[in-house]
């Protein structure tokens, strides 16, 4: 295990091959588990691939494969989820990777897969989000307890090429597209920290949980007494049992 430079735990996957190409002009990465053991399964890290990497080490050594597709920007735009959709396809085409994957959505890669599953529920078996953003006026503190940040403000207008009148406005957040997992049945694992002050829960994933009630749809939620970070549970098991019930 290795850190980067913002002291967040990051993996470089030594212990497996890791495959690293370009697909349709975007960086790609497929790490693979051992000969004997792997399946046609596979996670889909959608954002911050290296960072909190404990499930899906686990999972590696459990014969799935991990993969990634480098997004445009880290704010959800369509032509992102249309590339992950074909990115699938070549996954399952070139290596024999199922078509359905469970996407691992960590803060705003919360919001990249939930826009995903929303837009392609053919191909996600299961969500697992942790800390996920649902509501970018949130993280940004237009409207809510988040600690301001002036600078993610500006990339956030510019990476989805709107105004503060148009954020304001805006009905893309992945908040918008829990009908959408619901009509698809879409389960889901979520972990969240207790005290986080960047993407608060109670302004985000209570949202989802709130739309699940009373649906039967499964929906497992595990509470930590932390900030955003760290991401994942000390001991994953119960992500990974979660994950294995719904896998296809």
């Amino acid at each position: 295990m290795i850190t980067n430079n913002d002291g967040i735990p990051s993996e470089d996957f030594s212990d497996f091959k890791k495959i690293e190409f370009q697909f349709e002009g975007r960086d790609a990465i497929l790490v693979c588990p051992d000969e004997e053991i792997k399946t046609r399964k596979w996670l889909l890290k959608t954002e911050y691939f290296a960072a909190f990497p404990g499930l899906e080490v686990e999972m590696l050594k459990r014969g799935w494969h991990v993969a990634y597709l480098k997004n445009t920007n880290r704010w959800g735009l369509d032509e992102d989820m249309d590339a992950k959709k074909a990115f699938a396809g070549f996954l399952n085409e070139k290596y024999g990777l199922y078509e359905k994957c469970v996407p691992v959505g960590m803060s705003a890669g919360g919001l990249h897969a939930i826009k995903l599953a929303a837009k392609y529920p053919e191909m996600v078996s299961s969500l697992y989000l942790d800390a996920p953003l649902l509501n970018i006026l949130s993280c940004l503190n237009l409207a809510g307890t988040s600690i301001p940040n002036e600078a993610l403000k500006e990339e956030v207008l510019s990476a989805l090429n709107l105004t503060l009148s148009e954020l304001i406005s805006y009905r893309e957040h992945p908040l918008d597209k829990l009908p959408a997992l619901l009509a698809s049945r879409i389960p889901v694992v979520l972990v969240y920290g207790s005290n986080d002050n960047i993407v608060p829960f109670h302004e985000n994933g209570a949202l989802l949980v709130k739309a699940y009630e009373h649906t039967g749809i499964d929906l497992e939620v595990y509470s930590k007494d932390c900030g955003h970070h760290p991401h994942c549970l000390d001991d994953p098991t119960q992500i990974i049992d979660f994950i294995l019930r719904h896998a296809e």
